[in-house]
């Protein structure tokens, strides 16, 4: 909503925007470009009425600002609606789905097609820093984060329905949004509705490695797929990657009879494919592989993806965003292998309704093994129990309701050399922040 926000105020649109949790990154980002933001949902942020009001899907019947907005027949519609209808319908889109990686690999994209001199206008759920916006107008081309969540509260179809792409990346799909769907099969319905408005000219580049996705395309494709996975003789493979050292800093991409070395600054068998499914679009857009290889030569990541926001005492300290367990898990395995014996503290808020459920329990400890100590953020309504968790993952930790306990305890355990990785996907309370900047 943020970055739908940035492309509106571009178009020469007045814009405000409502939220209860009002946080950096992105907050920071509108305040610079003149949206004002109110803290919460009175009414009263909508009087005068605007022309038209763009409702999120976190908000449902009951909100006081969306009973207003249908008690006073304002014009309101959907993000996404209001994307495919004023922007993308006019342009040729890029669109990547997955349960994991996909604002890291829409980032990759987008920096790709920069790097190529093509403009690339894009809308990013995160802050890429190569750009250090989220979204932007741009050329044609267009590379839009296509979530599969619900649309909005009177919209329950997925998002990426209304982005219309000519190419689309499959990377990965899991079971995630259990508010929503009720099985993955529910998931697969809305990956094969997005297959339906892919034109035959287009292209999918879908993950081999992923059976969910394979079941998705058996339902029905009418568009070229080209495949990309770890590089493995027994698959046939049109894109294939293969890392040449442990920490996936540096890869070998191939295609066809081309081969090209990849050295670069991410880390991890998942940024591994994230590239090579980057690379694979950006190719159906006519960007020569060479160039690409160039372009993320000099990526440097993801505002909130493993971050790292400073160093304190001797330990560098990672702002992570985490929503599923096999997310927690690359992650953390990709910095284990990167730092080898080094100790690895982490801290984690379940925040979403699926991670605060029953859904990932059996994983999400599992998960953690990468870590030394880990360190629980609970909160009311977790329907499991922290020292299950706690034992699942192997190592030392504990489990707090408050984040200024929480902080004394990783003090307390922190000594020069760890790497500390705060892992959340809300605001964790300004957790990692405070504790670089030795705050309780």
């Amino acid at each position: 909503m943020g970055g739908l926000a940035a492309l509106a105020r571009a178009d020469g649109h007045e814009v405000t925007g409502s939220d209860e949790n009002v946080y950096p990154p992105m907050s920071t980002q509108l305040e610079s470009l003149g949206i004002t933001l109110h803290e919460g949902y009175d009414p009263e942020a909508l009087d005068p009425a605007p022309d038209l009001v763009l409702i999120g899907n976190a908000l449902s019947r009951g909100n006081p600002a969306i009973e207003y907005v249908l008690n006073e027949h304002i014009p309101f519609s959907s993000g996404p609606r209001w994307l495919g209808e004023h922007y993308l319908h006019q342009r040729r889109v890029l669109a990547v789905t997955g349960t994991h990686g996909k604002t890291t690999t829409s980032s990759m994209l987008a920096w790709i097609l920069e790097h190529a001199g093509l403009s690339p206008g894009f809308l990013i759920g995160g802050i890429p820093n190569n750009f250090g916006i989220s979204a932007r107008s741009g050329s044609d081309w267009f590379v839009v984060e296509a979530d599969e969540y619900d649309t909005a509260f009177f919209d329950k179809r997925a998002k990426f329905v209304h982005y219309r792409p000519t190419i689309a990346i499959l990377n990965n799909l899991e079971f995630d949004h259990a508010d929503i769907y009720p099985d993955l099969a529910a998931i697969q319905t809305q990956f094969h509705h997005l297959l339906r408005t892919i034109p035959g000219n287009g292209s999918v580049i879908v993950n081999e490695h992923d059976l969910a996705l394979k079941e998705v395309l058996a339902q029905g494709c009418w568009s070229q797929v080209r495949n990309f996975g770890l590089a493995d003789e027994s698959l046939d493979l049109n894109w294939s990657v293969e890392l040449t050292e442990a920490s996936g800093a540096t890869l070998v991409i191939k295609h066809d009879n081309q081969s090209h070395e990849l050295s670069w600054s991410m880390l991890g068998q998942h940024n591994a494919l994230n590239a090579v499914a980057a690379i694979a679009a950006a190719a159906e857009a006519g960007v020569e592989m060479s160039v690409a290889i160039e372009a993320l030569k000099s990526f440097t990541g993801v505002k909130r993806r493993l971050e790292c926001i400073g160093e304190i005492n001797g330990m560098k300290v990672y702002d992570d965003f985490a929503h599923h367990p096999t997310a927690i898990r690359l992650t953390l395995e990709g910095l284990r292998r990167s730092i080898g014996g080094a100790r690895l503290l982490v801290a984690l808020e379940p925040a979403s309704n699926t991670m605060r459920g029953t859904h990932h329990v059996k994983s999400l400890g599992p998960a953690l093994s990468a870590a030394d100590h880990v360190f629980l953020k609970t909160s009311e309504g977790m329907d499991w129990n922290p020292a299950e968790i706690l034992e699942a993952a192997g190592g030392e930790g504990c489990a707090r309701a408050q984040v200024s306990n929480l902080l004394k305890d990783m003090r307390d355990v922190a000594k020069p050399g760890d790497h500390v990785v705060f892992m959340s996907n809300r605001g964790f309370d300004d957790a990692p922040h405070r504790f670089v900047n030795g705050e309780d």
